[in-house]
């Protein structure tokens, strides 16, 4: 299969969806140099990182009967039990038509109803789901029904079909309640449901909400394999913050272990002559210009086999590696530059430099998009520009198609390998810029306005900024971005705000299709 043959998004999703989550990791040997790894294949398509989100659809309603000569009947069209059957129908080929939209590993549970209090109990007790996708039709109480421990989306109509008692409730009786004093006027945040949570009638909003679900529970717990020291730039804290907030868990690899596999590894000729052969179909391929010494090549795949060597082993989702820019050049007698980015075409997550103040966002952004994430340093903003660059540039950044590459030496050292990757003009991009202490990221929208060839890291992407320029200037924090394919600012805004972080959006209110 070619990388550019034409499949259906549902074909694709099904390819590429393999867990590499803590006890979903293949089982892979310890052992260096032993011949477990296929052959590199760039026609495969990339795996997909994370476990599947469950979710438990709810419809929550009540039965009402006729009383002569006094109110009797609450707001809403759900109200019998033909009208009730008639909307079990109505959402279970709503969720078909969902889940076929979902552009990650999604389970839709079969449908409840909870009438009760108690039946509202019960499924909020014994559901295994990781989300509850509470259709609020009617009953006095929507409470029972919802717990901190799952994720909880509250669905109500106003136009899709019989309208919903909780259209209006859910402000005035859910998210706020009567008390003595003036709690009315207070958004309780029951068991964390907050005004964003809501969806009315619009499954694309409840879709991007799920996506952005999938993508936080992916990401906390991460467990992260650190060649060298972990370190955070700016912020020599950043680890220890990671493992506090998010609940990271960064196992350190020193570097004699890796300096110990390749001089074992470079001793095998027959490993080595596979490496040859993966470097020789690399530069082959289409859109590939080789401009640096083709034995850079051979050895950085024979550092991307090692690198996903030590992730298996230690069974973890992400990679990075310190003093990348030094150490590593006399062990591996190339630079890690182009064997990162061999692996995120692949669809694991790897970045250079050890920087915990960056890779949380990068890590999210990655759960979130489905897609591979540049990291890279920005300029100063200026008449609506940002330059964006780095040397470990991904080529597969939509997922599917290898963007064209001239590979080159890495720039601050005129040695190894590292790629110059083109990316479209016009390309929309979404940027994320973190902050070194975990407090608050910053999120805009750009596109790819040229790929300029400077004397700086070697990708490198003029961005034409989708928002303030100015308030950027002012606002940028740490020192890393965070850069993918699409416009995701929705999803990272949401899923920042189930972590705890601040979320400023230099983007919003800007209509990416008109600008």
């Amino acid at each position: 299969m070619s990388c550019c043959t034409d499949m259906s998004r549902r074909e694709f999703i099904a390819a590429s969806t393999v867990a590499v989550s803590a006890g979903a990791v293949a089982r892979m040997s310890a052992e260096p140099c032993e011949d477990w790894s296929e052959p590199w294949d760039p026609d495969k398509p990339q795996i997909r990182v994370g476990k599947k989100l469950v979710v438990q659809p709810l419809l929550r309603h009540e039965i009402e009967t006729p009383k002569p000569k006094r109110s009797w009947r609450n707001w809403g069209g759900v109200h019998t039990e033909e009208t009730v059957r008639e909307e079990c129908r109505r959402i279970t080929t709503e969720l078909e038509t969902l889940s076929k939209k979902a552009d990650f590993p999604l389970e839709i549970l079969p449908l409840a109803t909870a009438r009760t209090d108690a039946e509202g109990m019960k499924v909020r007790d014994t559901s295994p789901a990781n989300v509850l996708l509470l259709y609020a039709a009617g009953a006095n109480r929507l409470d029972p029904c919802i717990t901190r421990k799952r994720h909880t989306i509250i669905f109500v109509r106003h136009r899709s079909g019989p309208v919903y008692d909780w259209y209006e409730n859910v402000s005035n009786r859910f998210l706020r309640v009567p008390g003595p004093n003036f709690e009315y006027d207070v958004y309780r945040n029951f068991e964390g449901v907050t005004v964003d949570d809501v969806v009315v009638d619009d499954y694309g909003e409840v879709l991007w909400r799920l996506r952005a679900w999938f993508g936080v529970t992916n990401f906390r717990g991460t467990r992260a394999v650190c060649v060298g020291t972990p370190s955070g730039k700016g912020c020599p804290r950043a680890p220890e913050v990671c493992r506090e907030k998010f609940g990271m868990e960064i196992i350190a690899v020193p570097y004699s272990d890796p300096a110990d596999r390749i001089r074992q590894c470079s001793g095998n000729s027959r490993l080595m002559a596979q490496m040859e052969k993966s470097a020789k179909r690399y530069v082959g391929q289409r859109g590939v210009q080789l401009e640096t010494d083709k034995d850079f090549v051979v050895r950085s795949f024979l550092l991307h086999r090692i690198f996903k060597e030590l992730l298996h082993q230690h069974q973890a989702q992400l990679f990075t590696i310190g003093g990348c820019m030094s150490t590593v050049m006399p062990v591996a007698e190339t630079t890690a530059c182009l064997a990162l980015s061999l692996m995120q075409d692949e669809g694991y997550i790897a970045f250079c430099e050890a920087d915990f103040a960056s890779h949380p966002a990068g890590v999210l952004l990655r759960h979130i998009t489905g897609k591979p994430v540049f990291m890279h340093n920005p300029t100063f903003p200026h008449k609506g520009v940002v330059t964006c660059a780095h040397c470990t540039c991904p080529r597969r950044m939509d997922g599917r198609r290898y963007e064209p590459v001239r590979v080159l030496t890495h720039y601050e050292s005129d040695y190894g390998a590292a790629p110059k990757v083109e990316m479209p003009r016009g390309q929309l991009v979404t940027l994320v810029n973190p902050d070194a202490a975990q407090v608050r990221w910053l999120g805009l929208k750009g596109r790819v306005e040229e790929n300029p060839f400077f004397p700086i890291c070697r990708t490198q992407q003029d961005i034409r900024i989708l928002g303030d320029d100015r308030r950027l200037a002012r606002e940028i924090r740490g020192s890393h971005w965070l850069m993918a394919y699409g416009d995701h600012l929705a999803e990272m805004g949401y899923g920042c705000q189930k972590l705890g972080l601040d979320w400023l959006n230099i983007s919003e209110g800007v209509d990416s299709r008109r600008s």
